[in-house]
C-alpha cells in the first residue's frame, strides 16, 4: 500500500529593492562603458562570494560599479555550495537571494533582474510551477504577465516542492525577471528521480576557471572527484539531473559534471 506523503510548504519572503542607475554625462560624451549593481543575499549569512572565480567578499554583498556583462557567482559557506550563471543588465541592480544547503535537491532561491519593458517574467525550476501575484492565479512557468509598476509579491508552487514567495518593486517601464529555484520537500527527498536520456547526446566541455572540468561521484560539490576532462572534450550525456550531468568520458568514465560547464552539440542516431 502506498504511503501518503503530506507535503509542507514553507512561504519564504523576501523584500527587494530594485534600484535604477541614471546615466551621467560621462558615460553619454566620453563613451564610459556603462555600469550595471549585484546584490547577493543568503541563508546562512556570512557565505564567502566569488565572482568569476574571485573572492569579493561574504554576504549580505552589494556592488553597484560592475561592468555589464555575465559573470559566474559563486556562493560557499561550510559544506553548502551555490554556483550560477548572472547575466547584468545596463543600469539595473540584480538580485541574487539563496537558501543555501549542502545537497542540490535542498537548494533553493531566486535571482531578480530588470529589463526594459513591462510586467513580470516568471521562470521555474521544475518548469510548470503556479504563479499567483498579489494572490491572483496567473498560470504556470514560464509566463509573463502585463501587470502595472508598484509592490508585488510572486508566490511560486509546485507539488512535492516547498513554495516560494518573493515581495519586490517593479520600477515604471521595466519588466521584472524572476528565475526561481525550488527545493524539494523533506518528505520527497528520499523520493527524487532524474529523467533518464533515451537518445545518446553528445556534450563538449566548456573553458573553466581552473582550466579543467571535475568529474564527481555524485551530483554535488560535495561528491569526490573521480576524473577531470579537459575543454572541447565530448562527452556522452546520460542524464540530466537539475545543475548536473551525469556522463561517460571517452575513456568510459562515468560520473556527474556541472551543466554550466558543457553544452549539448548533437544527437547520435
Amino acid at each position: 500500500m502506498k504511503k501518503t506523503i503530506i507535503l509542507l510548504l514553507s512561504l519564504i519572503s523576501v523584500l527587494v529593492l530594485l534600484v535604477r542607475f541614471s546615466p551621467n554625462i560621462l558615460e553619454l560624451v566620453f563613451g564610459i562603458k556603462p555600469k550595471s549593481g549585484l546584490s547577493i543575499l543568503s541563508q546562512p549569512t556570512e557565505a564567502t562570494v566569488f565572482i568569476d572565480g574571485e573572492e569579493v567578499g561574504k554576504t549580505p554583498y552589494e556592488s553597484k560599479d560592475l561592468v555589464v556583462k555575465q559573470y559566474i557567482i559563486k556562493l560557499e559557506k561550510d559544506q553548502a555550495l551555490w554556483q550560477g550563471k548572472v547575466s547584468l543588465n545596463s543600469g539595473a541592480l540584480t538580485v541574487i537571494n539563496r537558501d543555501l544547503a549542502e545537497e542540490i535537491a535542498s537548494s533553493s532561491g531566486e535571482i531578480l533582474s530588470l529589463e526594459k519593458g513591462r510586467g513580470i517574467t516568471v521562470v521555474s525550476n521544475p518548469n510548470n510551477a503556479e504563479v499567483e501575484i498579489d494572490g491572483n492565479y496567473f498560470g504556470k512557468t514560464p509566463l509573463s504577465v502585463n501587470i502595472d509598476s508598484g509592490v508585488h509579491t510572486v508566490a511560486v508552487s509546485h507539488p512535492s516542492f516547498l513554495s516560494r514567495s518573493i515581495r519586490a518593486i517593479l520600477p515604471e517601464d521595466y519588466n521584472l525577471v524572476v528565475l526561481v529555484d525550488l527545493a524539494l520537500s523533506e518528505a520527497d527527498l528520499t523520493a527524487v528521480t532524474t529523467p533518464v536520456i533515451y537518445e545518446t547526446q553528445q556534450l563538449v566541455a566548456k573553458d573553466t576557471p581552473t582550466g579543467f572540468l571535475r568529474v564527481r561521484d555524485k551530483p554535488s560539490l560535495n561528491g569526490k572527484e573521480i576524473g577531470r576532462v579537459k575543454p572541447k572534450d565530448t562527452l556522452i550525456l546520460l542524464e540530466e539531473a537539475g545543475e548536473w550531468m551525469r556522463i561517460r568520458t571517452g575513456e568510459g568514465l562515468e560520473g556527474y559534471v556541472s551543466a554550466i560547464y558543457v553544452e549539448k552539440i548533437q544527437s547520435l542516431q
